[in-house]
């Protein structure tokens, strides 16, 4: 179950790769935009700000996000669903998915399968995180590796779930597409509070801890969250009143169909 309260907590960092993700992305009068793994709807909400003559959608298979988006006052149509199961339709001019596509294992294949079926010249605009060999989740996966918590948590581990910004470059232009992609490491600064848990920790919270949460019972869950603190906290020292987390994203923004060969 997801927590809009708690993935908010630092909703100014999440937003930044946002944005700088749509920076790139120069369509001018889209018919039809998609946001894939909208959330609680409120970095959705900047693309209605940016094209109002468009029609705006946001998807996410979480109810309690979708719920949380559904009270904002903007004119975005919000839904619950899977985006494996998504398909364009013939007006979807860009297509959006930040800080989604990362727990789905097949994502590189739903990204062809979507630069097939969208209209030419639509605009593709994927970030995920590439933070999987950081110290913040090689602590998570080592904490999940002991006995008291293997068995349960062994389903849940995955090494690297996303690829390089090269692999998916490869996949794109393979699909007829034109492609830029990169990287970013942003360096995040967390304010560390004497009376409050390490801030990776409460980062991780909001996104790669929800498996874990949801899976072990109030006890486990209580166990499993002071060894991973005490990890974190040595990771990452309290410097000046703030924790120096680093953060790298991975960026592709895709243009498909008939302008496939122009340089973006």
């Amino acid at each position: 179950m997801w927590d809009p309260a708690t993935y908010l907590r630092y909703r100014d960092e999440r937003s930044r790769p946002f944005d700088d993700l749509l920076a790139r992305v120069p369509a001018e009068q889209p018919r039809t935009v998609v946001d894939l793994g909208c959330g609680p709807g409120t970095l959705t909400a900047t693309l209605a700000a940016r094209w109002p003559a468009s029609r705006i959608v946001g998807l996410d298979s979480s109810p309690e996000m979708i719920t949380r988006a559904a009270t904002l006052d903007v004119p975005v149509s919000f839904e619950v669903a899977d985006l494996r199961d998504w398909r364009p339709d013939p007006h979807t001019d860009v297509l959006v998915s930040n800080a989604a596509l990362q727990w789905v294992p097949e994502h590189r294949e739903l990204l062809t399968r979507w630069a097939a079926q969208l209209p030419a010249g639509a605009w593709m605009a994927i970030g995920v995180p590439g933070n999987f060999a950081a110290p913040s989740h090689r602590a998570l996966r080592e904490v999940a590796g002991l006995a008291a918590w293997r068995a349960e948590l062994a389903p849940f581990q995955r090494e690297v779930p996303v690829a390089e910004p090269v692999d998916y470059a490869e996949s794109l232009v393979a699909a007829g597409c034109a492609v830029d992609a990169w990287e970013t490491t942003y360096v995040h600064l967390l304010e560390a509070r004497p009376d409050a848990d390490h801030p990776v920790l409460t980062w991780m919270e909001g996104t790669a801890l929800r498996p874990v949460r949801a899976t072990l019972d109030a006890a486990g869950w209580s166990a499993f969250r002071a060894a991973l603190g005490v990890r974190l906290a040595e990771a990452y020292p309290v410097r000046q009143g703030q924790v120096y987390f680093p953060f790298r994203r991975i960026f592709v923004v895709a243009r498909v169909g008939a302008s496939a060969q122009e340089n973006l």
